[in-house]
């Protein structure tokens, strides 16, 4: 499989946590108790979607592109 890239929404979570959404990826919610824990749900749930459209013929919806610029990302580190 092909890697692509798609963008996420994290967002703090008043009871604790995060949720994560993709504009690009309609039903792709994940919710994590740490950003690195919410970022790797989401992960595997974009690959399970994306793999469903691939399965019944869908084209993936506008937007999503291969890495074939440069890519700047946010990483969560852990500190104290």
């Amino acid at each position: 499989m092909a890697e692509i890239c798609l963008k996420l929404h994290i967002e703090a979570l008043e009871e604790g946590g995060y949720v994560a959404t993709s504009p690009l990826l309609p039903g792709l919610v994940a919710q994590g108790r740490t950003l690195s824990e919410t970022m790797e749900i989401a992960h595997d749930v974009a690959r399970k979607i994306i793999e469903s459209y691939e399965e019944h013929g869908d084209p993936l919806p506008p937007g999503i592109k291969k890495p074939d610029e440069e890519i700047v990302v946010d990483i969560a580190v852990g500190i104290g």
